[in-house]
């Protein structure tokens, strides 16, 4: 009986290997692009970029906790400075399309109240880097200041008086998004989010 396993256990391990080898050999279905050089063919495949940043080096522990801090308010703020992106590809075809001021005030107070129905509760629970960091990232979202897009949608004295505001908290609204100079943390930082890293 032990011999008879044995022989059973023996089999069932070289069959089993065999069966792997048939499987690793197995060839690669899907099909790649050849160009065509020369007499010879060159397999053109895309591949999926590769980002490479460099590596944080903390002067100390202090340090180290401040950008964490600050990689945990942009990873917050995000997701808002996505959504105005996406409303202002939306919106402001339709906004555009209107002929009369008066739709266009009465779909811009629609669309105010909408938001703030919904997101009134998270935005007054921001802090003011937060809400810096928003500003910018909106900035780099939409490709206009947050100056420019109210002055375009609500009307110069609003956008004058919201200045006026910002200014009062040490933010401005006309700050431009420059992320090979003052920004470059964040746009490492939105890097990272977008690739899934963080």
């Amino acid at each position: 009986m032990k011999r008879g396993f044995k022989i059973v256990l023996v089999f069932f391990l070289c069959t089993q290997g065999f069966v792997d080898e048939i499987l690793a050999q197995k060839k690669d279905s899907s099909q790649m692009i050849g160009i065509i050089q020369g007499g010879d063919t060159i397999i053109h495949k895309n591949i999926p970029e590769v980002i490479v940043l460099p590596q944080q080096n903390f002067k100390n522990a202090r340090h180290e906790r401040r950008y964490n801090r600050y990689v945990e308010k942009v990873k917050k703020v995000y997701p808002y400075a996505k959504l105005a992106g996406e409303m202002l590809q939306e919106y402001e075809p339709k906004y555009l399309a209107l002929d009369d001021d008066r739709e266009r005030r009465k779909m811009m107070k629609d669309l105010e109240q909408q938001l703030l129905d919904e997101y009134k509760d998270d935005l007054k629970r921001m802090t003011i880097t937060e809400g810096r960091i928003l500003l910018k990232l909106i900035d780099r979202e939409t490709s206009k200041t947050s100056y420019t897009l109210i002055q375009d949608f609500r009307g110069g004295v609003p956008a004058v008086f919201w200045q006026g505001i910002a200014r009062l908290f040490g933010s401005n609204l006309k700050a431009e998004y420059d992320p090979s100079g003052e920004d470059k943390v964040l746009e490492q930082i939105v890097t990272l989010i977008e690739v899934g890293y963080l």
